[in-house]
C-alpha cells in the first residue's frame, strides 16, 4: 500500500541513489496567477526566459553530463535555454510531465487542492498516489542516464523528490537550482544545495 502524502514512502519507493541537480521550470502567466497549469502547454513569459537565461551561469559551473526534462514546453523551453551554454545531450522523459489535473486545470488553486492531496477524487485527474508513482518513476528514468543529471521538471515533480528523499516540503522557486547528495555515512539525509 502507497503511503499517504504526508507518511514515509513504503520499503519498496525509494529514489536513485545519485547526486543530482534539480531545475524547476521558468514562471509563466499562469505560475504568477496561481493557476493549476497540470498537462496545460503553457509558455514562459519574459520573465521565465529571463530566469532560464539567469540559470545558466550557475549551472555552467556544475559537472552535469545528461539533462532529462518534462516534454512540456514551459519545462523543454528552459532546459534548451540552460543547454545554449552546457551542451549536453538532452533526453525529454514523459514521466517528468506535471499533474494532469483534469476539470480544474486553469483554476486558482483552492479548497480542491488540500483535499486531493489527502485523496479526494477530481474528474479526470490522476490521484495524488498515481501521480507520485509516476513521478518516481520518471525521476528514477531520468537518473539511469550519464550522471550527473540536471532534471528540468515542474513543481509536483519537487514533491516526489521531497517526498521519496524525505525532504520538508517547501515550494521551490522557478528556475532555482539544486543539487541533491544521496545519504551517505557522513550524511545520513539526503542533502539540498540551492546552486548560486
Amino acid at each position: 500500500m502507497a503511503a499517504g502524502p504526508d507518511l514515509p514512502p513504503a520499503p519498496g519507493d525509494r529514489l536513485a541513489a545519485a547526486p543530482f541537480y534539480y531545475l524547476r521550470h521558468g514562471e509563466t502567466d499562469w505560475n504568477r496567477e496561481h493557476r493549476a497549469q497540470g498537462h496545460n502547454d503553457i509558455p514562459l513569459n519574459a520573465t521565465g526566459l529571463a530566469q532560464a537565461e539567469a540559470a545558466q551561469l550557475p549551472l555552467a559551473r556544475c559537472d552535469i553530463a545528461t539533462i532529462c526534462t518534462s516534454p512540456l514546453q514551459r519545462a523543454r523551453a528552459t532546459a534548451e535555454i540552460v543547454n545554449q551554454t552546457l551542451r549536453r545531450p538532452l533526453v525529454v522523459v514523459d514521466a517528468l510531465k506535471e499533474c494532469g489535473y483534469g476539470v480544474v486545470e486553469g483554476s486558482v488553486r483552492g479548497n480542491w487542492f488540500p483535499d486531493w492531496r489527502r485523496g479526494g477524487l477530481i474528474e479526470g485527474a490522476e490521484t495524488f498516489e498515481g501521480f507520485m508513482a509516476r513521478a518516481l518513476g520518471g525521476l528514477n528514468q531520468a537518473l539511469a542516464h550519464p550522471g550527473p543529471v540536471l532534471i528540468v521538471a515542474h513543481a509536483g515533480i519537487y514533491w516526489a523528490i521531497q517526498r521519496y528523499a524525505r525532504l520538508e516540503r517547501t515550494l521551490l522557486e522557478n528556475c532555482r537550482p539544486v543539487r541533491h547528495d544521496p545519504p551517505s555515512a557522513d550524511v545520513p539525509g539526503r542533502m539540498t544545495t540551492v546552486i548560486e
